[in-house]
């Protein structure tokens, strides 16, 4: 498809060696969304995924660079639509809801549709402990962090508008990506809602990609990252803070010992302390400059969004 068409609803499916259940997600989409196009975009499978994409009905492409941040990245650029529904390949969300998340979009201008697994079946269905903790431990801290309501912040299955997807700075490689979406719609004031979806766990011998470790640990590293590129106030202005306390808490015993005996015995602690301050003044600063940057773009992105939904009409969407 040119770049001068725009689908109605494309299906977004990244896969890597998802052979086991490619066809089956492929044609419960076709039958719940007939009007849409199905995009499966593989990602350097070993296995027969994208024969039996295409066997399917899918129009298939590849992205060779590894990482589902990387396919995802590659999907938004090239593929225009109305409204876009991101799933993954391994059979674990259901199609029939897909109808209602395409429903929001493109009746209700909401820009993101989260399918939220976690207040349904997630908890019984997975089978791995430590998935279950990450997942609410996440949630609850981009709740806090952020001040947003979603309900499960790293599902696979959304929908989104034209206007997020040709707006959203991808910057995350791997599974990581999902966690960037949800910061990204809270602070750009973006319209988010939360359709509750039945979750099931893969089929015995789909084998999942996340590692709850190493993927876990990028994770928060995106949103101790991204709450400082957000929230720099929030998140230098905390340093401060911290910085002062612990250069008053080392302060106390000196400023003690000077007020007993006259003397300061302790005079790396003292220097120390100094350092601290000015530290915590320096954080303080760099805070309050950098919110400024962040208030101008977020002006910017107004007129980003402004200049995609223009695109959107010339594309007769």
């Amino acid at each position: 498809m040119g770049r001068d068409e725009m689908d109605k609803i494309a299906v977004l499916i990244p896969c890597y060696n998802e052979a086991k259940t490619i066809e089956k997600v492929v044609n419960d989409f076709k039958a719940a969304l007939p009007d849409s196009v199905i995009y499966v975009y593989d990602n350097n499978s070993t296995d027969n995924t994208a024969k039996l994409a295409k066997k399917a009905g899918a129009v298939v492409r590849n992205e060779y660079m590894q990482g589902k941040g990387n396919v995802i990245r590659r999907m938004f650029r090239e593929i225009d639509a109305q409204c876009y529904i991101m799933t993954d390949g391994d059979d674990t969300y259901p199609a029939e809801s897909a109808k209602e998340m395409v429903e929001l979009i493109l009746n209700r201008n909401v820009d993101m549709v989260i399918g939220d697994r976690l207040s349904s079946t997630y908890f019984e269905e997975n089978k791995r402990p430590f998935h279950n903790l990450g997942n609410s431990l996440v949630r609850k801290c981009i709740n806090v962090l952020f001040h947003s309501k979603i309900k499960d912040i790293m599902t696979g299955y959304r929908a989104f508008s034209y206007g997020f997807v040709k707006t959203f700075p991808i910057l995350s490689k791997g599974f990581e990506i999902e966690t960037e979406m949800s910061i990204h719609a809270v602070e750009k004031n973006m319209y988010v809602e939360n359709v509750i979806i039945e979750y099931r766990d893969r089929p015995e011998g789909s084998e999942s990609k996340l590692n709850t470790y190493s993927d876990g640990i990028k994770v928060i590293g995106t949103i101790i990252r991204l709450y400082k590129n957000y929230n720099p106030m929030g998140f230098f202005g905390t340093a401060s803070i911290c910085l002062i306390v612990i250069s008053v808490v080392l302060l106390v015993p000196v400023l003690i010992e000077y007020l007993r005996t006259g003397m300061v015995p302790r005079f790396p602690t003292l220097i120390v302390c100094g350092f601290m301050v000015i530290a915590s003044i320096q954080s303080f600063f760099a805070g309050m400059q950098l919110q400024n940057s962040v208030q101008k773009n977020r002006q910017d992105f107004e007129m980003e969004l402004l200049s995609a939904e223009n695109n959107k009409k010339k594309l007769g969407g």
